[in-house]
């Protein structure tokens, strides 16, 4: 799921312990203590009232399952103290930030990814003497705004008519039909993945009830236009559940909604399966507003080949990585793992392959074990991290360089939980959120100025399997438990601030 939340910290004035990090360091990460560590006192900290040992915040948390952690100091690479850090563990979102150092290292922070109209034949007199192809290579920030800048632009390079077919190709990413099948059908997090998407492959969806009746409208809606869509459909079924049901049915997205769910109005986004049509037909009707009337949207197997009419580019990856971090975009972090992939390692035919080749890669680049990731976003469950590869990666001097400006600043709180927006405590890190599962990782600067790289993984795994089909999007239990993880980590990273800073 997307992750939101934005984990909190407990920032309380508990004495400083000096001189502890002679006591603790040690010089390979790859050997982390398996335990959490206690400072040894200088004689000046005696009688002085001790940070709680991050065995004793853990014992606190009271969480089912596991929890893995390790700090290290930026600066020297140094191990300061660790629990389980071997114990491969369910990442969630904070895989992102291991997409972003793939993708940045792979595609280079100034790639853009572009949409073109290609023409398979000639321009005579306004009239394209061919096929019409729209074609993608894997922008996960196209949008219906985006689109109607190719139909202006496409107006303005002459053509008036297109004789031939109107294609759509997507073929420069593998098709992914859903991110995590184990997913609810309906949640927009999960979408379909191309190398042509739009609007995050998700289509908005109204309802509103007059006159006994619920009138429905499925849309491609963006700040400028609010294009109606066909190639998915939704009709209101008298039950009183499943809230929603899909079906491939005929080339589009069938989609039925219980009555009994909706009230007297309201909307969301549901996820869109067959994306290369969807961008076709808010293309269609784009154009036909600039008085280009085209054939409806087919799919092209192969890539096409002809005269390039228009290009729209999408903004630098590194811009689209910060805004992907921050938002925990599952597609974008599939379509940036994925063009990487296929760059690095051509002929990717799936997204497990596109993830088995960015763990091949962190593996070889970081000279690390641990990792094995499904996806690129940390949506799927099976993904397993290892707490002390995790902040080996993370503090390498290149993964430091490239996360620290990108990575999402988190609000420091006090005890009662409340934000402490001048704490001299500095984080910046990507949280992670699944069903029983919460990860946080990223940087740390101290109030003494120091800098510190850290990994936190907490995972019930056998309670998040044991979830049935119908209790995945709201599993009982589940808030208290992960509101504890939060708790956790904050308690963390204020011990960490105060023992080491």
């Amino acid at each position: 799921m997307t992750d939101s939340t934005r984990p909190r910290s407990t920032l309380s004035r508990r004495a400083l312990l000096g001189g502890a990090l002679s006591a603790l360091a040690v010089p390979a990460l790859a050997q982390a203590p398996a335990r959490s560590l206690r400072p040894m006192l200088r004689p000046a900290t005696l009688g002085m009232k001790l940070a709680p040992s991050g065995a004793s915040l853990v014992d606190k948390a009271n969480l089912t399952g596991r929890v893995g952690y390790m700090v290290a100091d930026a600066d020297s690479r140094m191990s300061l103290e660790g629990r389980d850090t071997r114990v491969k563990l369910p990442p969630a979102s904070v895989a992102k930030a291991l997409t972003a150092l793939y993708a940045l290292e792979v595609l280079g922070p100034d790639h853009r990814f572009e949409t073109r109209l290609i023409a398979t034949g000639p321009v005579e007199k306004g009239r394209l003497q061919g096929d019409l192809v729209l074609a993608g290579t894997g922008d996960p920030t196209l949008d219906t705004d985006g689109l109607g800048r190719l139909a202006a632009n496409l107006k303005e390079a002459g053509v008036t008519e297109v004789a031939g077919d109107f294609l759509v190709y997507g073929g420069t990413l593998p098709f992914v039909p859903t991110i995590d099948v184990e997913q609810p059908d309906h949640v927009g997090y999960s979408p379909a993945v191309s190398g042509l998407n739009l609007n995050f492959n998700r289509v908005h969806f109204e309802w509103k009830r007059q006159g006994g009746k619920y009138t429905v409208t499925m849309d491609a809606r963006t700040g400028k236009y609010r294009p109606d869509v066909t190639v998915a459909r939704m009709s209101v079924a008298d039950r009183a559940g499943p809230v929603y049901t899909y079906e491939d049915r005929g080339g589009r997205d069938e989609w039925t909604v219980a009555d009994s769910a909706l009230g007297t109005g309201g909307a969301r986004w549901l996820p869109v399966r067959k994306p290369e049509l969807y961008a076709g037909e808010v293309f269609e009707t784009l154009a036909r507003a600039h008085g280009i009337v085209l054939k409806g949207a087919k799919l092209a197997e192969l890539p096409p080949a002809g005269e390039v009419l228009v290009r729209h580019q999408s903004g630098p990856l590194v811009g689209i990585l910060e805004d992907m971090l921050y938002h925990s975009t599952n597609i974008t972090a599939e379509c940036v793992g994925m063009a990487a992939s296929r760059k690095r390692v051509p002929g990717t035919a799936s997204l497990v392959e596109s993830a088995a080749a960015m763990s091949d890669w962190l593996k070889a680049r970081f000279r690390v074990d641990g990792m094995a990731l499904v996806d690129h976003s940390g949506l799927g469950g099976d993904s397993r991290v290892m707490a002390g590869s995790m902040v080996r990666v993370l503090s390498d001097p290149e993964s430091q360089a490239r996360l620290t400006p990108i990575l999402k600043k988190i609000t420091m709180r006090d005890s009662q939980r409340r934000p402490l927006p001048n704490s001299r405590t500095r984080v910046v890190a990507k949280t992670g959120t699944l069903n029983f599962v919460s990860g946080l990782a990223g940087y740390i600067t101290t109030p003494g100025g120091r800098n510190l790289v850290f990994a936190i993984f907490c995972s019930d795994v056998p309670r998040r399997e044991a979830l049935g089909e119908h209790e995945r999007e709201r599993p009982p239990g589940m808030m208290a438990w992960n509101g504890r993880a939060k708790i956790l980590q904050q308690d963390l990273i204020d011990r960490w601030s105060e023992v080491y800073g």
